[in-house]
């Protein structure tokens, strides 16, 4: 003997599961899109084929072709403290520190 929920149970079911679904679904990819999947994406410095320049005398920087000179108020990075990429340890680093005319590491001007 059938009674009249049992025709409609398997209905609300599938669409319990299909509402679940789309849920998890939006779930996974609000996270996706905010960051918090715990996979991080982080932009490199500069494009292939270029180097990263800092400002001498400041925070500034910018990118330079490989084939190309530094420009005229910028200076290399001193070895080993290049940054990579974005909010590196080095781009932190260099938000905050700069190199003088000698070529020695000091505070950036009106940072602190």
């Amino acid at each position: 003997m059938t009674t009249p929920l049992t025709g409609t149970h398997r209905p609300l079911r599938r669409r319990a599961r299909a509402s679940a679904a789309t849920a998890l679904a939006g779930a996974v990819a609000a996270l996706t899109l905010t960051g918090c999947s715990g996979l991080s994406f982080r932009d490199d410095i500069c494009s292939k084929g270029e180097y990263p320049v800092m400002t001498v005398g400041a925070t500034g920087s910018a990118c330079v072709k490989d084939d190309e000179k530094v420009p005229e108020g910028y200076t290399r990075h001193p070895e080993g403290k290049v940054p990579q990429k974005v909010d590196d340890e080095w781009d932190v680093y260099w938000r905050t520190h700069t190199v003088d005319k000698e070529g020695d590491i000091i505070d950036a001007p009106g940072v602190g």
